[in-house]
């Protein structure tokens, strides 16, 4: 098995008040479609980008910390799972449900561990 990261792609923009009940009980299913697979690693909502803190090494050594998100983008990570599954292509069928439940992108990233290939 591998493990796969699933990140929710939302706009800058969003508001979570647009999320109404049926898209949260389409999470809550999914997510306990999840459980019951035995898949799932870990499941989290982050808070908006913009209470993000950035953090980068400086050539003095030292280390500069500002508000906001790295990068200047349209979109931000709003959440992710982390799922234990044989390979992309199972990853990728966990992530349709994952737009269908959430209504935004989302994207599959393998997670990589030291001694990968």
């Amino acid at each position: 098995m591998a493990q796969f990261l699933v990140a929710i792609q939302l706009p800058d923009d969003f508001d979570p008040s647009s999320v109404d009940p049926a898209m949260e009980r389409d999470i809550d299913v999914l997510n306990e479609e999840i459980t019951a697979a035995g898949i799932g690693v870990f499941v989290g909502g982050l808070r908006p980008a913009s209470e993000a803190k950035s953090l980068r090494s400086q050539p003095d050594g030292k280390v500069l910390v500002t508000d906001g998100p790295y990068l200047e983008t349209k979109e931000h990570i709003g959440g992710f799972w982390i799922i234990d599954v044989a390979n992309m292509e199972e990853a990728v069928a966990w992530a349709r449900k994952g737009v269908a439940a959430c209504r935004v992108p989302v994207e599959v990233r393998a997670v990589w561990r030291p001694g990968d290939n």
